[in-house]
């Protein structure tokens, strides 16, 4: 009897020791490899569909431990969604994933650059996400949808509703960097871009107010600054040059607003008679006087926050022109047009015009 005794001992041992090994090593990583894939768990999915789940998909080696595991384990707060699982974690990695709601976002960083327009922007955005350029576009322009926005966003004003804006939202796009899930709508990427343009215009919102150019033209007027200069002092000089233009009832002269006015990138190639005297809202070399002491009609590009700055706060200076070195990219300040006439001879003989 003690024998058989004995002999019914060590086989429990040996179950339990089998059984625990066997429990341990289900509960460890199906491999080391690193590849992922998406495990979704639908709302109200049992726990033990879930274990079976994750063994069908090949993501842990046993459910019937899993099953266990998580009977043992308690109460469990396992939120619904889409998880990025890899072969290398284990099963109790996967839990903490799905109790912590750590869903998997599909999203792309991209960078929308100081200084380019909503066509670009369009381009960009089209590359990562699943819209295209045209729909994009169609959302800058959809009438009922920017009439919301100018209710929602005190920095927008019924200014961006004339219909001969080219896009209404241009200059209000703040250039940064951003994450968006990919399957976003235009118009929600749209939002979570002014949802930022808000937050970055939100501590400069009494000077904007208490200016006296409205709010729409200061966006204007950092438009053209941010397209003429490139540092912060240049910029405040730039738009101080402008200024002065503008109360003395001079047109502005700026060769920027001419090629977007155009819708023309800006080249000394395609610099022609045609782009700097095209006949439209946003060009400022017009010699009729039809611009003088006037801004463009909208901004031209989305300026930094640098250029909308040097715009609130210009450099306190007695210039009416300016010209840049196209080899080192210096801009240079004259009181008059001799001056002017004089620097620009000077950079072209040097073949930096």
């Amino acid at each position: 009897m003690k024998k058989v005794l004995l002999i019914s001992m060590s086989i429990i041992i040996i179950l339990i020791i089998g059984g625990l090994s066997f429990y341990f090593w289900a509960l460890s990583p199906v491999s080391k490899n690193e590849e992922t894939q998406i495990f979704t768990i639908e709302a109200g999915m049992s726990k033990t569909n879930i274990a079976k789940k994750l063994k069908q998909q090949g993501l842990i080696r046993n459910d019937l431990a899993l099953d266990i595991y998580m009977f043992f384990h308690g109460q469990m707060n396992i939120q619904a969604g889409e998880y990025e699982l890899s072969y290398n974690m284990s099963p109790k990695e996967m839990l903490n994933k799905f109790e912590n709601g750590i869903i998997y976002i599909n999203s792309s960083k991209i960078v929308l650059l100081e200084g380019l327009r909503i066509t670009d922007y369009a381009q960009t955005l089209s590359k990562e996400l699943n819209f295209t350029q045209d729909d994009f576009l169609e959302a800058i322009n959809d009438l009922e949808f920017i009439k919301t926005l100018v209710d929602e966003y005190w920095f927008l004003t019924d200014r961006i509703l004339d219909n001969q804006l080219y896009y209404s939202l241009e200059g209000y796009l703040f250039p940064d960097t951003y994450e968006f899930k990919v399957d976003l709508t235009a118009k929600e990427v749209i939002k979570i871009i002014l949802d930022h343009t808000n937050s970055v215009l939100e501590p400069l919102k009494e000077q904007l107010e208490s200016s006296s150019f409205s709010i729409h033209d200061i966006m204007t007027m950092a438009s053209i600054v941010e397209k003429e200069a490139n540092t912060l002092d240049s910029r405040k000089m730039v738009a101080q040059v402008f200024f002065s233009r503008l109360s003395s009832n001079w047109s502005l002269g700026s060769d920027v607003t001419a090629f977007y006015g155009a819708k023309m990138q800006m080249s000394k190639e395609s610099e022609t008679w045609d782009v700097l005297n095209g006949v439209n809202p946003y060009n400022t070399r017009l010699t009729d006087g039809s611009m003088n002491g006037k801004l463009p009609i909208g901004p031209i590009c989305n300026p930094s926050l640098e250029s909308i700055q040097a715009t609130l706060a210009p450099a306190d200076t007695q210039y009416y022109y300016f010209v840049a070195d196209t080899c080192t990219g210096e801009v240079y300040f004259q009181v008059n047009a001799y001056e002017f006439e004089s620097k620009v001879k000077e950079l072209s003989l040097a073949g930096c015009m």
